[in-house]
């Protein structure tokens, strides 16, 4: 594959890019054929019986360009590009109109702006269960956080007059949590890593473009009991009103707003699918180089699934 510079449009500032945030990655077993709908053909999906690893990433940005926001990104899968593999997002969420443009003409993501709405909720005491046991006895199970208290997160998407719940977040409190200066408080936040991630992204209706870039990291990162996630409330329709007489713009907006429910429903299924890690970034920083734009002309990439 071959690539070239892309010129992002001004506005966001001059790349590289670097935000401060804590975040949770959360990993989920994704059906192969729900995320197969969000991959482009260029790529081959990495998966195994009928599964790949999609999940979430939720992000609360203390710095950035634009000032504070939220972000939710809804990962459908991992592609397979020799001679790396990367996550491939389906939807990102951000409740920043900035951030948002940004997201779409800069990076090509296919960003949408949504609310974030935070409320407080009571957790029973958990009891012990095996795994934790097992974790222990090994050296690691002291790292999962058992939080009195339980943050809930509805994330509602808003395109123009229309507000669609997507879903709610449960995560302790003790998640995304802002670091403390102590020591003690240190130690519980795990071990400082540094990395390179390579991403890619494009192919949306704001960029047509396949884009390529890389993010270096520097945070602390440690596993947390994995957030539990529910769908949004029934909305049933009634299927007994006839269909209205329209004209032929009016049945292509309408064939735009089907399209775009079920690809929000694939997206939501994600989120609903079953988790099997969680890990806590805190104490992130990360620097964003702008984006190449990567041509197809490798045979190793054109056997898409």
């Amino acid at each position: 594959m071959e690539a070239k510079q892309e010129k992002p449009p001004s506005g966001y500032g001059k790349p590289p890019w670097v935000p401060v945030f804590s975040a949770m990655y959360q990993l989920h077993l994704v059906k192969a054929k729900t995320a197969r709908a969000f991959i482009p053909k260029e790529f081959k999906l990495v998966e195994a019986f009928g599964y790949t690893l999609g999940g979430f990433f939720l992000a609360s940005y203390d710095d950035s360009p634009v000032g504070i926001f939220d972000e939710l990104v809804l990962i459908a899968g991992i592609v397979w590009n020799p001679p790396t593999s990367c996550a491939w997002a389906a939807r990102v969420l951000v409740n920043s109109d900035e951030a948002c443009v940004h997201g779409r003409k800069d990076v090509g993501l296919p960003s949408q702006v949504a609310r974030f709405s935070k409320k407080i909720t009571a957790i029973p005491g958990r009891s012990d269960n095996k795994i934790n046991r097992f974790l222990r006895m090994i050296g690691v199970g002291t790292v999962f956080n058992n939080p009195k208290n339980g943050l809930d997160i509805q994330v509602t998407e808003i395109k123009g007059p229309a507000v669609t719940d997507i879903c709610t977040i449960n995560v302790g409190t003790a998640s995304l949590a802002k670091a403390m200066p102590d020591l003690n408080s240190n130690k519980l936040m795990g071990p400082v890593i540094k990395m390179s991630l390579p991403s890619f992204s494009g192919r949306t209706e704001y960029n047509p473009h396949l884009l390529k870039y890389s993010c270096q990291i520097e945070c602390r990162i440690r596993a947390v009991q994995p957030a539990k996630v529910s769908g949004p409330p029934a909305d049933p329709k009634n299927d007994t009103e006839p269909p209205s007489e329209s004209s032929s713009s009016s049945f292509v907006d309408s064939v735009a707003r089907e399209l775009g429910e079920n690809e929000r429903n694939l997206g939501i299924s994600v989120m609903l699918s079953k988790p099997i890690l969680a890990l806590e970034f805190s104490c992130l920083k990360m620097q964003v180089e702008a984006p190449i734009i990567v041509s197809s002309h490798s045979n190793n990439t054109s056997k898409g699934s």
